[in-house]
């Protein structure tokens, strides 16, 4: 059948669309700031028609009114990472959290999550019949190949991006037209702690090293400090606006990658419309699914990869909590985990938890033991690198005498007196 044929048979509109979800369905949605916002707004409207309708999502970008309370006997959000709104329909029982390392995600649409109706967002089809995922390949695409039904949001507005964000018009069962401007994340602001912090970080780079950032202000601080750097690269689970300016002179080039060289490998994206406008039928940017962005065996492929990512809490021994305060969840594993390991087997890799030395300017954040019931999201035995605004401490194959030794003198100085105590007391040493 003729492409554009099948696009016209296939066209509704959203209303119609979300009636062929049922009761005791699941459904995925698409991620971060390729969420389908309108697909989503009409399922909220047509809750009455269901019970039980559990929503698999990752970071939700939107308004998440599947999770209000006077949804719960019609929606129930299972979120594999939790955001601002929907961390509190967890914490009060009305949602689930499951703990998955993001590269994984894919596989469990076919083991423990099988997809009943997946809802993305689309470009228009281009003239070989093909619509890109945009923003986010990641778990999204999987969804498209697994679900029952695929129900797309299609957007002109969504840049048009390359790698396996392209996919065939017929994957698509169902195509609701509604234009928006794509969810934007706008830059963090800097402070002179996330620049100390940057810094630090920054003098861990080298010329030629490939580059994975994660997100906020301590990422786009480390970006400030690399001008002076030559021929960096990108293979990373996201990147945001912050990376423009190096791009534009001429610092991340991409050249001395040694897996895909030439490109910019992310499995989705997070900025303004500055950065989409850059990816928009950009070839030299590939947007590939998280299974094979984040597998840390695809990582490792990059000789002198960096990772760089925060966390809640470190203790004397270097056990990394980056989810969770105490028992409650506030995010999740994502792709910390697979970049450290991926970072711990490349060619001269280095992977680095950055952090303020202190929540607030009031607790410190290096701790003699984690928070109760705090999940550890990086082992003692993978952590590599901690960095905060007072220094660097260098763990990976220390004792844990040393390790404890370099945390406390990177703590905040309030802080240290009771860190050497609790030293003393542990290791029967005077510090």
């Amino acid at each position: 059948m003729d492409r554009s044929v099948y696009y016209q048979q296939h066209l509704t509109s959203g209303e119609d669309a979300v009636k062929q979800i049922k009761s005791g369905n699941r459904v995925v949605i698409g991620h971060a700031c390729a969420e389908p916002s309108f697909l989503i707004e009409e399922m909220v409207k047509n809750a009455a028609a269901y019970q039980d309708v559990e929503i698999v999502h990752m970071v939700v970008m939107g308004k998440g009114a599947y999770c209000a309370p006077e949804m719960q006997s019609h929606f129930r959000h299972n979120g594999l990472f939790l955001g601002a709104t929907t961390r509190t329909a967890v914490s009060e029982g009305r949602a689930d959290f499951t703990p998955c390392f993001f590269f994984e995600v894919p596989r469990l649409f076919h083991t423990t999550l099988p997809v009943d109706v997946a809802l993305v967002q689309v470009t228009p089809p281009d003239e070989n019949g093909n619509v890109s995922l945009g923003v986010s390949a990641d778990y999204t695409l999987e969804a498209v190949k697994s679900a029952k039904l695929v129900i797309a949001q299609v957007n002109r507005n969504m840049p048009f991006t390359y790698g396996g964000a392209a996919i065939p018009l017929t994957e698509i069962d169902m195509f609701v037209e509604h234009d928006a401007p794509v969810i934007q994340l706008e830059p963090p602001k800097i402070g002179e702690v996330e620049r100390a912090i940057g810094e630090n970080c920054a003098s861990l780079i080298r010329d030629g090293d490939t580059l994975q950032l994660g997100i906020g202000a301590i990422p786009d601080a480390v970006l400030l400090f690399l001008k002076g750097k030559r021929d960096l690269g990108i293979h990373s689970e996201m990147i945001s606006d912050g990376v423009l300016e190096l791009v534009e002179v001429g610092v991340i080039t991409n050249r001395k990658k040694t897996l895909k060289p030439g490109k910019f490998v992310v499995t989705f994206l997070m900025g303004t419309q500055r950065l989409y406008d850059f990816v928009n039928h950009n070839s030299d940017v590939e947007v590939d699914p998280v299974s094979y962005v984040n597998d840390p065996f695809v990582i490792a492929q990059n000789d002198c990869l960096v990772s760089i990512n925060s966390c809640v809490q470190v203790d004397l021994t270097g056990q990394v909590a980056s989810e969770s305060i105490g028992l409650r969840q506030i995010s999740g594993t994502g792709g910390q985990v697979d970049f450290v390991r991926g970072a711990s087997s490349s060619r001269g890799g280095r992977s680095i938890m950055a952090m303020p030395s202190t929540a607030k300017g009031k607790i410190s954040k290096i701790v003699p033991l984690l928070d109760e019931g705090a999940a550890v999201t990086t082992s003692r035995n993978d952590v590599d690198y901690v960095v905060t605004e007072y220094g660097i401490a260098h763990l990976h194959g220390k004792t844990l005498r040393q390790r404890a030794h370099a945390l406390i003198s990177i703590a905040h100085p309030t802080f240290r007196p009771a860190l050497i105590s609790e030293f003393e007391k542990r290791f029967l040493a005077s510090y």
